[in-house]
This record gives structure tokens, C-alpha cells and sequence, in this order.
């Protein structure tokens, strides 16, 4: 068995891990508003969310294509068809993903998959063969989305609050607490789903983008055997669930009732699946949160703990350079050894 062919069955093997851990990493994205409600037990909210989370990754594949060719062209990190360039600088990637998702878990920090896994392939191929190998143009389309996408879940999440203030003011609290818990059971469902269309395919990219430097393919289309074992490793990681950062996401950044539970969910669901049927990965962590944020400052601007939220956000600044420098590293090392 050549090198290029084992290099590109761990890259397989680490990319579906990388699934496994984004599901049971981002669970507390999509359910922490249900469950600090208590509008799901805890249990049924992570089966929910993993069934929600497959279909929602075997339904797209926009942007599958776009981790696997706009942030580097694997067509142009091999000089030679034996040449492992491609394949190491994949795999490098992954594993410095990994290593960063894994230590924002165990301290249960809501870090971005999305920012760990773009920011380590740009530190991998930077590594191999410097800036130029860069595909600018879609990867600064990539970086504008990271950047926005979290403001603007802020200002939805702010006008959906803002118009549930208005529809419902003379209404009997308890009835219209009752009413929003039980729909979030359904923006819940809705919100694991829209998490499945975009996150799951970051894995899917990835593993499209190893086939190709291998010369296994020749084309960004994402295989069908992909596209279900992907789908599987992240909900069955979500089926696990991460209980540390549902702590965080659901209980830490502002006091959620069921209101600001649905307005959150339906705001955050928007943005992501937005940005799914325009191709580009968001960091659905960037925007839950952010659309967290928007409700509480639309509902009481003094209930949202700021300081919960600035350490959130300083996480997501550190963590795309961060990764970038920990892939570069691993680049280097996986380098000599092949």
C-alpha cells in the first residue's frame, strides 16, 4: 500500500472523528435554549438533535464544495502524482482541528469548529508552501461570512425578540410561556437541522479535498459514501451530547425563558441556513450565540452577562490564528515523518 493511500485512509478516518466531535461539541448550540427551558429533558433534546442533524447533512452539498476548493486548490498542492504534499497538509489540518475542538470541550468553552478547521487547512498550506497557495477570492469570501454572519445573527435575533415584545405584551405570561415552550420543542428541531446543513459538510469538504490530491478524483462533487458516513459520525457524536457548553451557551450568557428560547432558535436557524443555500460555512456557535445575545439585549440589555459573552467572542479571535500556528506545527512534524 503506497504512501499517498494510507495518508489519505487516516485523513478519512480523522475527518469522520472530526464529525464525531463536532456533533457532541456543537449539540449545546442547538438544543441549550430547549433544555434550559426546560422545554426538552435533556436526553430527548440530544436524540432529537442528532436525527435532526443527519438529515440535515445529507440534504446539501454547496458547501462541501466550498471547504474543498476555495480556501486552497488541492489540484495545485502537488507537484508530482507521488508527490504527499496535498494529502500531509490535509492531514495536518484535521488533527490540529481536532486537538483545538477537544480543549474548547473539556473546558467547555463554545469555540468554532468552522474557525479551527478553515484556519488550520490556511496554517497547514502555508506551512507546505506558503501565501500564494491560497485561493484568495474564496477565501476571503469564507472569512467575510465567519466575520458577519455572528453580527447579523445579533440584529435578528434582536428584531425576532423585538417583535414578539410587540405581538404578545398583553398577553397572560404564564399562557404565552407554555405556548413558546412548546414550540420550542419544533425551533429546536429546526435549529439541529440547519446545523446539520451546514456544519457536517466542513468533514465532507475535507475528505472530497483528500480524494482529489490523492488523484483518487478529479472533480469537487461529493460522493454519496461521504455524504452518509459523515452524516452518521455527527449524529452520533451529537448523540452524546456536550453537557459543558449547554451549561455555557444555555444558562451563562443571560436568564433564557421559553420567549427568548424560540426567538433565539428561529433567528439563529435563519442565519444558518441562509448561509447554507448560499454556500459558505458559518460558525453556527458564532451564531447562536450572537443571536443569544441580540434576544437578551432586545429584551433587557442589562440580563445579558457581557462579561460571559466578551470571553466568548476573545475565543473566537484566538482560535483561527491559534489553529493556523498549531497546523503549521503539526505540518511540519507529519512532514519528516513522510
Amino acid at each position: 500500500m503506497d504512501t499517498i493511500l494510507i495518508i489519505t485512509i487516516l485523513i478519512v478516518i480523522f475527518a469522520l472523528a472530526f464529525d464525531f466531535i463536532n456533533g457532541f461539541h456543537d449539540t449545546a448550540n442547538a438544543i441549550a435554549t430547549s433544555v434550559s427551558t426546560r422545554a426538552l429533558p435533556p436526553r430527548v433534546a440530544v436524540l432529537l438533535a442528532a436525527f435532526m442533524n443527519f438529515l440535515g447533512a445529507i440534504s446539501f452539498v454547496g458547501v462541501a464544495k466550498a471547504i474543498a476548493s476555495d480556501i486552497v486548490d488541492p489540484f495545485s498542492l502537488n507537484q508530482s502524482p507521488d508527490d504527499t504534499t496535498g494529502s500531509v497538509v490535509i492531514l495536518a489540518a484535521l488533527l490540529s482541528a481536532i486537538i483545538w475542538n477537544l480543549l474548547t470541550w473539556y473546558f467547555g468553552i463554545p469555540s468554532s469548529s468552522s474557525h479551527t478547521l478553515i484556519g488550520s487547512i490556511a496554517g497547514a498550506a502555508i506551512a507546505a508552501a506558503g501565501f500564494n497557495i491560497l485561493n484568495y477570492s474564496g477565501f476571503i469570501g469564507i472569512l467575510e461570512a465567519l466575520i458577519f454572519s455572528p453580527f447579523i445573527a445579533f440584529g435578528v435575533g434582536f428584531l425576532f425578540m423585538s417583535i414578539f415584545k410587540m405581538i404578545f405584551k398583553n398577553l397572560n405570561l404564564y399562557r404565552t410561556n407554555k405556548g413558546f415552550r412548546t414550540m420550542q420543542i419544533f425551533t429546536a428541531a429546526l435549529q439541529a437541522y440547519t446545523h446539520g446543513t451546514n456544519d457536517a459538510q466542513k468533514a465532507m469538504g475535507i475528505i472530497t479535498m483528500a480524494l482529489i490530491a490523492a488523484g483518487i478524483q478529479h472533480d469537487n462533487d461529493v460522493q454519496e459514501w461521504v455524504r452518509i458516513a459523515c452524516a452518521l459520525a455527527m449524529g452520533l457524536g451529537t448523540s452524546l451530547g456536550g453537557y459543558k457548553i449547554i451549561k455555557t451557551v444555555g444558562t451563562k450568557i443571560m436568564k433564557i425563558r421559553p420567549v427568548n428560547g424560540a426567538a433565539a432558535d428561529l433567528a439563529s436557524a435563519t442565519v444558518i441556513f441562509g448561509a447554507t443555500l448560499i454556500h459558505l460555512p458559518v460558525s453556527t456557535t458564532h451564531v447562536i450565540s450572537s443571536s443569544i445575545m441580540g434576544v437578551g439585549a432586545a429584551h433587557r440589555v442589562k440580563g445579558v452577562k457581557w462579561g460571559v459573552a466578551r470571553k466568548i467572542v476573545l475565543t473566537w479571535i484566538i482560535t483561527m490564528p491559534i489553529s493556523a500556528v498549531i497546523a503549521a506545527l503539526i505540518y511540519l512534524l507529519l512532514d519528516l515523518i513522510f
